[in-house]
């Protein structure tokens, strides 16, 4: 079916940080997707409510008000990874947020007889045990987060982007030196993945293939990276924490409203 109003929930991810800049603008997988949607139909509005640092009770609390006013027939929702990470997290209170924004978004009254209940789109998390290997401990209750995001999916007819189960989702040239925000190609590849389970035109399963082979990296190396990464960025995180601060603070939706889409889009390599 086409899908001519295009929303995107979430965080960072979804707000696109990473791919592009502060003086540029950030881009981001959902609008590499709503170019992928206007190229089936140039007729195609776009909004993106997702801002970084946001939690799934904000997500649901902020931004799915404002998506319903919208009546999108496509809603993309990508949201728990900022819950995941920190000590206090609650599976039960976390996956309580999502099935709701999934219920609301999917029992949406169609405005005429000629439309159907939005379609929604939501994501299973890579192995962040590969991608940081600091953080492997945290290994079991990803496992079990997505567990809980397929159930609570399939208890609603909500589509998911299952990216555990493939290699390529944790090779570090999909990620920048953070480890938490994708790299322009790994939001490629996030876009490619949504529009294969859309099976939009021209969408296939390539967006699976593992890449090359990176050349191996010595202990000592890895080593160092490791303890690097500890002090650039977790360090920071931890402090921002500790202050009750969140890199949410002050920030607002870059596109709020439904507008047509603009640009090209760009395809995994």
């Amino acid at each position: 079916m086409p899908f001519l109003r295009y929303v995107a929930l979430g965080d960072s991810q979804t707000e696109g940080l990473n791919d592009g800049d502060p003086l540029t603008g950030y881009r981001g997988w959902a609008d590499r997707l709503a170019d992928l949607l206007a190229e089936a139909d140039g007729q195609v509005q776009y909004a993106n409510l997702a801002v970084r640092g946001k939690l799934a009770a904000h997500i649901r609390a902020e931004q799915l008000p404002a998506a319903l006013e919208l009546r999108p027939d496509l809603v993309t929702v990508m949201a728990g990874m900022n819950d995941l990470i920190r000590p206090s997290f609650d599976a039960d209170a976390v996956t309580g947020h999502l099935e709701a924004m999934f219920a609301a978004l999917r029992g949406t009254p169609p405005a005429s007889e000629l439309e159907a209940a939005p379609t929604v789109v939501t994501f299973t998390f890579p192995d962040i045990g590969r991608i940081a290997p600091m953080v492997k401990r945290l290994r079991p209750r990803l496992l079990d987060f997505n567990d809980r995001v397929r159930a609570a999916a399939a208890r609603h007819g909500v589509l998911v982007v299952d990216a555990y189960p493939h290699d390529v989702t944790c090779d570090p040239r999909m990620w920048s030196s953070d480890r938490i925000h994708a790299t322009p190609r790994g939001h490629a590849l996030i876009a490619a993945a949504v529009a294969d389970t859309l099976a939009l035109p021209g969408s296939d399963r390539s967006w699976t293939q593992p890449l090359a082979p990176l050349p191996l990296v010595p202990a000592w190396r890895r080593a160092a990276t490791e303890a690097a990464w500890l002090g650039t960025f977790v360090g920071p995180w931890m402090v921002r924490r500790l202050r009750g601060r969140s890199s949410a603070d002050g920030r607002t939706a870059k596109r709020p409203l439904l507008l047509p889409v603009r640009g090209q889009a760009t395809r995994v390599d």
